[in-house]
């Protein structure tokens, strides 16, 4: 039934047709445009090479500033090792800022005995220093 509505339809409303078709089936698209792969490529080469550039991470102000953040940046990474509901099963955490570096590990129930994860990051660049999940 549709085809044959279609078929009876002149060029101009087929095209306008597609046109509206295609435009709500690509919106994302539509309204934010990509830089692709290469851009990526070169953005890397050019943070590799040490030249002088416009960089956030400058070894001097932190990054991560508190505690909320560096338990956000450790919790995909946690739950992609250790699996979500173990990592969750390990609340509250424990965050403590020394030094330029969030130590954040898990805790246990009282009376229970076992391990648990430890993540160390670094404040000033988000690098993962140390992630371990003791027995």
């Amino acid at each position: 039934m549709i085809l044959k509505s279609f078929d009876k339809l002149d060029s101009l409303k087929k095209l306008i047709l597609f046109f509206l078709i295609f435009s709500l089936s690509n919106c994302s698209d539509i309204t934010h445009q990509k830089l692709g792969k290469e851009n990526a490529e070169n953005e890397l080469k050019i943070a590799l090479n040490g030249a002088s550039q416009h960089n956030v991470v400058n070894y001097k102000e932190l990054v991560i500033k508190n505690e909320n953040i560096a338990i956000q940046i450790a919790e995909p990474i946690l739950f992609e090792i250790y699996g979500e509901s173990h990592i969750k099963d390990q609340k509250p955490y424990e965050a403590y800022f020394i030094d330029n570096y969030w130590v954040i590990n898990g805790t246990l129930p009282i009376g229970m005995l076992g391990g648990t994860f430890v993540i160390i990051i670094d404040a000033r660049n988000s690098e993962v220093l140390k992630i371990t999940h003791y027995k």
